[in-house]
């Protein structure tokens, strides 16, 4: 039997790149994307020990060709889809009454459009073996986070977008599912737009006390193995807020605002 093609974008940090060195300890074929060349270059060398193929594809998930790109050179070199992971992800952090409408743009573009581009093309791929076509959201999908007014559209458009693709495929075979980490170990907090649209820098959480990425795609991996629809991870942060949403929705609230105005420099305070 032939090897699973698993492509993953924003794969040369974080989450995306700890979920290729799951994979290919998996065994599977790679196709990693993301716009730093070098970056997935260095990468693509340290999984050659592996034993396995890579192909890595410099991608800007924004521009629709991009993604059209990265799906045909997949199938042009490896015949196949058989999981797609939207990882690629900006976050950012400012009041909305003084973040720049560019901001939000920017993150959507790249959080939703890319997601949608990729997972257009893959589309035809992924039924044929009845794969798995999954996005990684956050438990900003499922909340609203204090000054993280784009970021958290942006991953709630994501997972409605995937809700409903999974249920139009109901009779198809295909699997769908949202992976909503919570805070995760990783650079996404320093790349983080500020309300100008400039590199927040400084991350403004203790990152050491955070789920690794190494963590996180160990979770992602298996529950797609599973084939689950829904991944929600860390338990206070992750499912007990989302759960007890749905019944005290206004304290849920106060509690979110008070914990995300903790923040080093939060906009909150």
């Amino acid at each position: 039997m032939s090897k699973s093609v698993v492509i993953i974008t924003g794969a040369s940090s974080g989450i995306g790149k700890s979920l290729a060195f799951e994979y290919a300890l998996r065994g599977a074929n790679l196709v990693i994307a993301a716009r730093n060349a070098d970056m997935l270059s260095s990468i693509e060398s340290e999984l050659t020990k592996y034993h396995i193929e890579v192909l890595s594809v410099k991608t800007d998930v924004t521009i629709e060709d991009d993604c059209k790109k990265l799906i045909a050179l997949t199938v042009q070199k490896f015949g196949r889809i058989d999981i797609l992971i939207n990882n690629a992800g900006i976050s950012m952090r400012a009041l909305f009454n003084d973040v720049d409408i560019d901001v939000l743009k920017r993150v959507m573009d790249v959080n939703f459009w890319g997601t949608v581009y990729c997972s257009k093309y893959a589309m035809p791929w992924l039924l044929q073996s009845r794969g798995s076509l999954v996005g990684v959201i956050s438990i900003a999908g499922y909340l609203g986070l204090p000054a993280r007014t784009g970021y958290s559209a942006s991953k709630f458009a994501v997972r409605g977008f995937l809700d409903t693709v999974r249920v139009e495929n109901l009779k198809t075979g295909l699997h769908v599912m949202v992976a909503a980490p919570g805070f995760t170990a990783s650079n996404i907090r320093n790349a983080a737009l500020t309300s100008n649209g400039a590199a927040q820098g400084e991350s403004p959480r203790d990152e050491q006390k955070m789920m690794s990425a190494e963590t996180v795609a160990k979770k992602i991996a298996m529950a797609i193995q599973n084939r689950k629809p829904e991944l929600i991870l860390t338990f206070v942060e992750g499912k007990l807020s989302v759960f007890l949403k749905k019944f005290f929705p206004r304290w849920v609230e106060k509690l979110t605002y008070n914990h995300m105005a903790k923040e080093l420099n939060s906009p909150l305070q």
